[in-house]
């Protein structure tokens, strides 16, 4: 009798202990399309989410391959986190497909589109192929700016509350600390870069206007002669005689791109290549997203120098 009594205590003990660890477990499986808004749902989510990207820091976001792991990650996701505006055209449609889970497609709850709650830039007027790769929505690469960080901060914790409204208050008490903090970076971070105010560059591909427009810098060149077509020996030596007429302080790169034409016309120009990593670990110093920006910040106070 005494060894029952001590079999149902060690049951008893071990459904609580069970019950607890439950209680205490991520409730929502999300993907994030890029690694932004993974780093994000973490500030978001804390330990009530399960989060994972897509696509890392040094891969072009325009591009990468459905391997089964990812389809697998797809296909348990409960939401859905992705730029949108055709971000992820080449890719996502077919991925989503492919994972046969329905709760995540565009429109769906399970869906969550970034770049529809933030203001657009380089909306084209008229759509035209021969001028590379266009995209129709807009400029999809927003993460550049932290106020567009800000503002989808507010819709995603909304979102994982509908989502999970066990944990509404949990979330809605992270995104109010995240927003505290995010500001006050913000001020600091502006205040930082004030001297890159006016300040011209040149940039590999038409992914860095956002940052620009926040800090008030401008482009005077790109090293793709059209967007998304890579850098020629033509095109470089044409961008090379224009800074002899219009000079620029620095040529950027994301940390996906290659590094030789920047290289090459940093060389002959005799200006800084500096790379901006872009995203969350586009380097080994932007861990999160606050080093991104403190770390996107100084390097282009340096090279300004």
């Amino acid at each position: 009798m005494k060894n029952t009594h001590q079999l149902l205590s060690a049951l008893v003990l071990g459904a609580c202990a069970l019950l607890s660890a439950s209680a205490h477990a991520a409730t929502l499986n999300v993907l994030a399309c890029e690694p932004e808004w993974e780093a994000l749902t973490r500030e978001l989510g804390g330990d009530k989410v399960k989060v994972s990207s897509a696509t890392n820091g040094l891969q072009d976001p325009h591009r990468i391959e459905a391997r089964p792991s990812l389809i697998a990650r797809t296909r348990n996701a409960d939401l859905l986190v992705c730029t949108g505006l055709e971000l992820e055209a080449g890719w996502l449609p077919a991925l989503v497909q492919q994972s046969g889970n329905p709760k995540i497609a565009a429109g769906k709850s399970g869906y969550f589109e970034a770049g529809s709650l933030v203001p657009r830039i380089d909306v084209p007027t008229m759509l035209d192929r021969s001028e590379g790769d266009v995209h129709a929505a807009g400029n999809p690469h927003i993460q550049q700016n932290p106020h567009n960080i800000a503002l989808v901060a507010g819709a995603l914790a909304k979102r994982l509350a509908e989502l999970a409204p066990e944990d509404a208050a949990y979330f809605q008490a992270r995104q109010r600390d995240f927003s505290a903090r995010w500001n006050a970076a913000i001020l600091r971070w502006e205040k930082q870069a004030a001297p890159l105010r006016n300040v011209a560059v040149v940039e590999h591909h038409k992914n860095m206007e956002y940052l620009m427009g926040w800090l008030g810098m401008h482009q005077v060149g790109t090293l793709e002669a059209k967007p998304g077509v890579e850098p020629s020996a033509a095109h470089l030596g044409e961008l090379l005689a224009q800074l002899q007429r219009r000079p620029a302080k620095m040529v950027l790169r994301a940390g996906y791109q290659d590094a030789r034409a920047s290289q090459w016309l940093s060389e002959r120009a005799r200006i800084p290549a500096v790379l901006v990593p872009f995203t969350v670990g586009g380097d080994d110093k932007a861990k999160d997203l606050f080093s991104l920006f403190d770390v996107t910040v100084q390097r282009l106070l340096d090279a300004n120098k």
